[in-house]
C-alpha cells in the first residue's frame, strides 16, 4: 500500500508540472506551428513573421480585453479575452491580407525564389515587431481574469489523500478545449469545402491546379485568412496561459518551426503531432525530477542534486537540438514533408 501512494504521489507531482503544462503548451505550438505548415505548403516559403503576426493579433486582443475589463464586461467564469478574440482576428487577418498584397505579392509576381520571400518576411518580422512594442510597450501584460483554477490541489489533495496535488489552471483547460475544436475545424474545412480542396490540389501541384481553373489569389487570401486566426488564436492562449510579452513570441517562432518540421512541414497532421514532441520534450528535459525520485526510491532516500538536465533558461535550445538533429537525420519529418530548400 506504502509504495502504491508513493507511486499515486510520483504521478501527481509529474503531472502537474510536467504533463498538464506540456499538454497546455504542446496545443499553443501546434495552432502556431499548423499556421507555419500551410503558409509553407501552399505558398513555399519559411514565414518567420508567423511569431510576430501571433503578437500582433494578441497585442489587439489585450488592448480591447483591457477596455472591456474598464466598461464591466465580462463572461466570467471564463476570460474576458474570449469575448475580445475576434475582434483581434479581424484586426490581424486584415494586417496579414495587407501584408501579402504590399510584400509578398511583389515577389510572387515575378516567381521570386524561395529565398527572397523569407528575407522579405524577417523584414516583415521586425517591423511587427516595432509596431507591436510602439503600441502596447515591452513589459509583461496580464489579461487574464475569471476564474483561476479547474482543479486546485488543495480540493485535489483532500479528495484523494495524497501528499502531492494537481492544479489545472482555467487558461489550461480552455486551450486544450478551443485547441481541439479548431483544428476539428480546420480538417473539416480543407477536407469537404470547395475552397479547401482547392487549397490541398493547389499545395499537391500548383501548375495543375491552375490549369483546373482554381484561382491563385483566391487560394493565397484564404491562406493568410487562416494563417492569421491560428496565429491570434494560439498567442492569445499563450498570453492567458502565461502572459504577452511581444519578446516572447518573437522566440516563440523556434519551437513552432521545430514543431513544423518534425512533424513534416507542409503537413497539418504533422504540425500538431511536432508541437506535442517539441512542448513535452522542453518540459521533460527542463525539469527537476528530484522529489519525483524520492517519492519512487527506497524510504528515506533522496537524490543529492536536483536531477535536472537543463536549467529553464535553455528551454529554447531544445527546440533548436530537435530541429537541427530532425533537418540531418529526416529532413521531411515524421509524416514526410516538403523538404526545405
Amino acid at each position: 500500500m506504502y509504495e502504491t501512494f508513493e507511486l499515486l504521489n510520483a504521478l501527481a507531482l509529474m503531472s502537474n508540472f510536467v504533463f498538464v503544462p506540456a499538454l497546455s503548451y504542446g496545443s499553443q505550438l501546434a495552432l502556431g506551428a499548423l499556421g507555419i505548415t500551410l503558409v509553407f505548403g501552399i505558398l513555399r516559403f519559411a514565414n518567420f513573421a508567423h511569431g510576430d503576426l501571433m503578437a500582433f493579433g494578441t497585442m489587439v486582443v489585450v488592448l480591447v480585453t483591457y477596455w472591456l475589463q474598464a466598461q464591466g464586461i465580462g463572461i466570467d467564469p471564463l476570460p474576458t479575452a474570449l469575448l475580445a478574440l475576434p475582434i483581434g482576428i479581424v484586426v490581424a487577418v486584415a494586417a496579414s491580407l495587407a501584408i501579402d498584397r504590399t510584400v509578398f505579392r511583389f515577389y510572387r509576381r515575378r516567381r521570386a525564389a524561395p529565398v527572397i520571400f523569407v528575407v522579405a518576411s524577417v523584414g516583415v518580422m521586425y517591423v511587427l515587431n516595432g509596431v507591436t512594442r510602439f503600441i502596447i510597450g515591452p513589459d509583461d501584460q496580464r489579461f487574464a481574469d475569471g476564474a483561476r483554477f479547474l482543479i486546485n490541489a488543495r480540493d485535489f489533495k483532500e479528495m484523494t489523500g495524497l501528499a502531492e496535488g494537481i492544479t489545472i489552471k482555467l487558461s489550461q483547460g480552455v486551450t486544450v478545449v478551443v485547441a481541439i475544436a479548431v483544428v476539428a475545424a480546420l480538417f473539416w474545412f480543407l477536407q469537404r469545402t470547395r475552397t479547401g480542396k482547392a487549397m490541398r490540389a493547389y499545395s499537391d501541384n500548383e501548375d495543375l491546379a491552375l490549369l483546373s481553373g482554381i484561382n491563385p489569389d483566391r487560394v493565397v487570401a484564404v491562406t493568410w485568412i487562416i494563417a492569421a486566426v491560428l496565429a491570434t488564436i494560439a498567442g492569445t492562449l499563450y498570453g492567458l496561459d502565461k502572459s504577452f510579452k511581444p519578446f516572447t513570441y518573437f522566440q516563440l517562432i523556434l519551437p513552432m518551426f521545430a514543431a513544423a518540421i518534425v512533424g513534416g512541414i507542409g503537413q497539418p497532421v504533422g504540425a500538431i503531432v511536432g508541437g506535442y514532441i517539441v512542448a513535452f520534450s522542453e518540459v521533460m528535459v527542463t525539469y527537476a525530477y528530484k522529489k519525483a525520485l524520492a517519492y519512487l526510491g527506497p524510504g528515506g532516500w533522496e537524490p543529492e542534486g536536483l536531477m535536472q538536465i537543463l536549467s529553464t533558461e535553455y528551454k529554447f535550445a531544445v527546440s533548436f537540438i530537435i530541429l537541427v538533429i530532425v533537418l540531418l537525420v529526416r529532413p521531411t519529418g515524421i509524416f514526410r514533408g516538403k523538404v526545405i530548400t
